[in-house]
This record gives structure tokens, C-alpha cells and sequence, in this order.
């Protein structure tokens, strides 16, 4: 009985403040979305991190014609310095280090190069000989490009060793700080929806003050009365959660599955396995923020 009219009383109250329940329900919709979305672009980082350090490469760049370093002087790799570098690489010293390696000479690099920027204009004005050749090594710990660096940087024929992660950590602090853009955004609306939520709840109280003076009167128990207000936040909250559930659902499935898969196949995207992560941080925190509102926002009420 005592259950039965606690969740009567909170069914009363939602409709005696229908349009500020709305209002929490999209407010708590939009605040834990953006919650969702940050969350699930952390745990693509961290899988494009782990898909694009394993397959990054330590780039060794040979002189061009067009370069007039101290180890180039204007004129392009020859035979013997080549094989000196590709000797190197293949030395008792490097070699434990090294997975595998291939070279790519001029007339490789031109024809990716083309293929790279196929309908460019700049792809008309470059010639092989612009390009440099290149040894491609895959290393087994990419931490230990320091290495190679230190072994072939100032070798005769050498231009520059580059560690494509280098590339990679701008991308990636790009896509963290839009990350954390989204969290900011969030945890602003969060806050708002909490003040909403407080708002709704007095409300409720003040149109409701004759019936709690009788409760007062007839010896109800803080907690009876203060049980169903907490609900209603509590249930508002619930709804815009679940909602924001689907959102998140709905963009793995159809945006991130459905079209970034299939724009951009060169790499790995999170899945419908990570948005069921998702759904219950989702729902506790809106739970537990609306509960966290609704009591403080009662519990003042109750002692003006």
C-alpha cells in the first residue's frame, strides 16, 4: 500500500508539471548524448591508436637531386649508398630490431604518388626524379625508432629518417580535443539539466504545500514524503536516458557502421559492442544526477 501510494504520488506529480518533465527529459536526452558520443570517440582514439601504431613505419628518405644537405649536396642516391643503408639494415646491429623492410625506388614512389592525388594539378608538375626513394621498415617495437634514427641519420645518401607516428600524434591530439570539446559541452548540460531538474521538483512542491502540511500533520516521515519527488526525477531522467541509449545505438549503427565504414575502409571503427558499453553508464549517470538533484532540491524545500 505504502509503495502503491508513493508511485501514485509521483504519477501525480509528472502530470501536474508535464511541461517541465518534458523539458528535463530533453535536456537530460541531450546532456547524456553528448556524454554517449565523447565517450564512444575515446574508445575510437584508443582503437585507431592501437590499429595505426601497429602498422606505422619508420620512413628512411634518400637524397634527391633537389636537396643540398650536408649528407645529400645536391646530388641523388647512388647505387653504393644505397646498398650501404640496405647493409645496415640487414647488420647484426639493426636487425633485431627490424621485422621487415623494402626499398621503393623512384618510379614506385611516382606511380603511388599519382595514384595518391589522381585529378591533382600537382600531379602534372612532379617528375620521378622528385621523389625520393625510400626504405620502408616495420619495426617490431615502433617505440624503438629512436634506433634507426640515431644508426642512419647523417649517412652518406641519407636525407631523414621519419617515424610516421610522429604524423599520427597530430591526428590524434585533433580528435582529443574535440573529444574533449564534447565532454565540456556535456558536463554544461548536465549541469543544467541537474538545475532543471531542482526547479521541477520545487515546483512540484510548492503546487502540492497543502497536501504536505497535512502529511506533516498527520506524522509522514521525511522519507515518505520526500520518496516520491525523488521519483519523479528519477523516472524524467530514466526516459531521457533511454533515449539518449537510442541515440547512441543509432549513431554506431547507421552513422559510423553504416557510412564512415564504408567511406573510410583503411581503418577500424567502434562497433554496436561499445555502444552496449555505453547504455548503462549512460543510464546510471542520468539516474543517479536526477536522484542527487531531486533530494537536495526536496530536502531544502522541505526546511523553508
Amino acid at each position: 500500500m505504502r509503495f502503491a501510494l508513493v508511485m501514485s504520488e509521483a504519477g501525480s506529480g509528472l502530470k501536474r508539471n508535464l511541461s517541465m518533465v518534458i523539458s528535463v527529459v530533453l535536456v537530460t536526452f541531450i546532456s547524456l548524448t553528448f556524454v554517449g558520443t565523447a565517450i564512444l570517440m575515446q574508445m575510437q582514439i584508443g582503437q585507431m591508436k592501437t590499429y595505426w601504431y601497429d602498422r606505422a613505419q619508420v620512413a628512411v628518405y634518400m637524397c634527391t637531386e633537389t636537396d643540398v644537405s650536408t649528407t645529400c649536396q645536391g646530388q641523388d642516391a647512388t647505387a653504393e649508398q644505397i646498398a650501404a643503408v640496405k647493409a645496415k639494415l640487414s647488420s647484426p646491429a639493426l636487425a633485431p630490431f627490424i621485422e621487415k623492410f623494402y626499398f621503393e625506388n623512384h618510379q614506385q614512389a611516382y606511380a603511388d604518388f599519382k595514384k595518391q592525388f589522381k585529378g591533382n594539378p600537382v600531379a602534372d608538375y612532379v617528375t620521378p626524379e622528385l621523389l625520393n626513394q625510400t626504405f620502408w621498415i616495420k619495426l617490431k617495437n615502433q617505440a624503438q625508432s629512436d634506433v634507426i634514427a640515431q644508426s642512419l641519420s647523417g649517412v652518406a645518401g641519407v636525407q631523414s629518417v621519419t617515424d610516421q607516428r610522429s604524423y599520427l600524434d597530430q591526428i590524434f591530439r585533433i580528435l582529443n580535443a574535440a573529444s574533449l570539446t564534447a565532454i565540456a559541452i556535456a558536463i554544461v548540460m548536465l549541469v543544467a539539466a541537474a538545475l532543471l531538474i531542482a526547479t521541477t521538483i520545487r515546483l512540484s512542491a510548492f503546487s502540492r504545500r497543502r497536501e504536505l502540511g497535512i502529511m506533516r500533520l498527520v506524522g509522514a516521515s521525511n522519507g515518505f514524503i520526500q520518496t516520491p519527488f525523488v521519483l519523479e526525477g528519477v523516472l524524467a531522467a530514466l526516459i531521457g536516458s533511454l533515449l539518449s541509449v537510442g541515440a547512441v545505438f543509432a549513431i554506431v549503427q547507421f552513422f559510423v557502421r553504416g557510412y564512415l565504414s564504408q567511406k573510410m575502409q583503411l581503418t577500424s571503427f567502434v562497433g554496436l559492442d561499445s555502444a552496449w558499453i555505453v547504455a548503462p553508464i549512460l543510464v546510471i549517470v542520468g539516474i543517479g544526477l536526477a536522484a542527487l538533484a531531486s533530494s537536495v532540491a526536496i530536502r531544502r524545500y522541505l526546511r523553508v
